[in-house]
């Protein structure tokens, strides 16, 4: 594994770089939201396994691995920027268009199977997106690994629930 040192940033030029990228997921994030807004009510209303969580936990759970996200994309992009890490930063940028794409897909536009499908392209994308950033950086992986996890248990319920609500999630 070639982890190489950090480019030589300002520490005002690093703080604001962890800055942008919290800003950058966070937005996503918002996007994602926009699209679950039906979820409080849709959600309940759902056939669910018993090891489905509660609608509550969905919240802070999603901003933890936001946060351990975007802290990971920093750590990578420090070693030599945009320049430097062009396709490894614009490979983030697409799995998060495909994570905020699932909760359109999902709540507000209700195609079950297309959200299934989203979710296991994004599964894929976080791990070449791990071991990519493992290349720059022994930490980002690390970072990554509760989201992949997440993204797995996401996308096993995903499933379960288009198959037990197809009147639902067409």
């Amino acid at each position: 594994m070639s982890v190489h040192r950090h480019h030589t940033f300002t520490r005002r030029q690093s703080a604001l770089g962890l800055a942008a990228w919290l800003g950058v997921t966070f937005v996503a994030a918002a996007v994602g939201a926009m699209g679950s807004a039906s979820a409080r009510e849709f959600y309940p209303a759902l056939d669910r396994p018993a090891w489905a969580p509660p609608g509550w936990l969905f919240g802070p759970v999603w901003t933890l691995l936001y946060a351990l996200m975007a802290v990971a994309v920093w750590r990578v992009w420090r070693h030599g920027g945009w320049r430097r890490q062009r396709g490894a930063l614009v490979l983030y940028l697409a799995q998060l268009g495909v994570n905020a794409l699932w909760s359109w897909l999902f709540f507000a536009w209700r195609l079950g199977m297309w959200a299934c499908v989203d979710i296991a392209l994004l599964c894929g994308l976080v791990a070449v997106m791990m071991a990519v950033f493992a290349q720059r950086s022994r930490l980002a992986p690390w970072l990554l690994a509760p989201y992949l996890a997440w993204l797995a248990y996401a996308g096993a319920l995903c499933v379960r629930l288009w198959r037990t609500n197809s009147d639902l999630l067409g």
